[in-house]
């Protein structure tokens, strides 16, 4: 169980990482992404319960794995991949009004 909260925390480290130090900006969205995926895994791990089953009543079963995060996950798989796309399309629109997408040859321009 800990193998999970420590993936998340490397995957939210490396996001970070990538995101501070790359100049590129698909880098960045990408670095955006990683970071997105370990939330994601790291919300899953704190909803998880050994043995828990599916959170669906029924006679048989009481321990039920808890659905809040499931459901928090589900939205931020959503929210994640718009954002990705929007990111991606504001990329495409540097590169059209800057010719590059270089974070420092934009910041240059200034124009």
């Amino acid at each position: 169980m800990t193998i999970n909260y420590i993936g998340a925390f490397l995957l939210i480290s490396i996001g970070i990482a990538i995101i501070v130090l790359k100049k590129n900006l698909i880098k960045i969205v990408i670095g955006m992404g990683i970071v997105d995926s370990g939330i994601n895994l790291l919300l899953i791990s704190i909803g998880y319960r050994t043995n828990g089953t599916a959170p669906i009543f029924s006679d048989n079963s009481t321990f039920f794995v808890d659905p809040i995060p499931q459901a928090l996950t589900l939205t931020s798989i959503v929210i994640g991949a718009c954002v990705t796309a929007l990111a991606l399309s504001i990329v495409i629109k540097i590169k059209e009004h800057y010719g590059s997408i270089e974070s420092d040859d934009i910041r240059r321009i200034r124009g």
